[in-house]
């Protein structure tokens, strides 16, 4: 739920959203033109211009350290670092080399390899395709997920796909995922362990609220749905029968090809154990379609604030 959900009810994305413009790589530059633009929009954006310093206790401006990813507290010294916490953390790669991975991730629609990235910045490969997964956990976690649907709310769509493998000898060695997602609304993705339905129900039971409606396919996985409290339509595609009414999974079936396509095109090969992590990037593309113009900025403004220790006298110790 946070910080995604929140953000979408944010006046700053109303007052955006009258004309989005889509940021430009001369504007990224403009605005983060070195390093320390962006260890100082770090500090800001997680501590703020004036913070409670968590060793002495005093309202305080931070200064920084010179030649270290650090600012001190004006009255006891106490360092605080902006990287901690993030995906920048331990790393000696710029800081601006991130910002602009990130921003390669949020103004692209099919993806960015790490052979692309490597091209781009001038790094290995190894840190290449490290920074691209770190990436993808970050917009997964900003991103998050909430439950689907509900009695008001849209039609659930469901459907798995399969990813990857050969097929050979007639045994599928291909990775099952399943896809939830709301008509107008928001995609949730699990790599699952096999097509079967008690691997299916469970990840349906979690995302999906009780007493919505449900479109699927005429799969086995699904057709218990009405025993545990939904609404459930199906449509039988091995008849040629796409849509029935309301009831359809064009929009899901939409969001696999989308995926499929970028794996195909971009990425050629996924292994099965960071499979979540490209869904992960994929639904945040997905959920913040409607804001194409916000994708870099919510990532930018997202950072945790990292949770300070107590003071002593507030964890009931006694100050020598």
């Amino acid at each position: 739920m946070y910080p995604l959900e929140t953000c979408k009810v944010n006046p700053y994305i109303v007052f955006m959203s009258k004309k989005p413009k889509l940021p430009t790589i001369r504007e990224f530059l403009e605005r983060f033109p070195d390093d320390d633009s962006c260890l100082e929009h770090l500090m800001r954006t997680r501590y703020g211009d004036r913070h409670t310093c968590s060793k002495c206790g005093k309202d305080a401006k931070y200064y920084r350290v010179k030649a270290r990813r650090a600012y001190e507290c004006e009255h006891c010294g106490n360092q605080v670092y902006p990287t901690a916490g993030t995906p920048f953390e331990n790393t000696r790669t710029p800081l601006r080399d991130w910002f602009h991975v990130m921003f390669m991730f949020c103004t692209s629609r099919n993806g960015v390899s790490a052979k692309e990235v490597q091209r781009t910045i001038g790094v290995t490969y190894k840190t290449a395709w490290r920074m691209c997964n770190l990436i993808r956990q970050y917009m997964g976690y900003v991103d998050g997920d909430t439950p689907l649907g509900g009695p008001d709310g849209g039609i659930v769509e469901a459907d798995k796909a399969f990813m990857g493998g050969r097929d050979k000898l007639g045994q599928s060695d291909k990775t099952v995922v399943l896809g939830m997602i709301e008509r107008g609304g928001d995609v949730v993705t699990r790599v699952i362990r096999d097509r079967r339905e008690s691997s299916v129900l469970p990840h349906m039971w979690q995302w999906i609220k009780q007493g919505s409606r449900v479109a699927t396919d005429e799969a086995r996985a699904f057709g218990n749905l009405k025993e545990y409290g939904y609404s459930h339509g199906t449509v039988n595609h091995s008849k040629r029968e796409y849509v029935s009414g309301q009831v359809h999974t064009n929009t899901i079936e939409a969001f696999w090809g989308n995926v499929k396509r970028a794996v195909q095109g971009t990425y050629i090969s996924v292994s099965p154990k960071w499979l979540q992590t490209y869904l992960w990037e994929f639904e945040y593309r997905q959920n913040m379609r409607k804001y194409p113009h916000l994708m870099f900025e919510l990532l930018l403004q997202a950072f945790p604030r990292p949770v300070a220790k107590p003071l002593p006298e507030e964890a009931g110790q006694t100050v020598a």
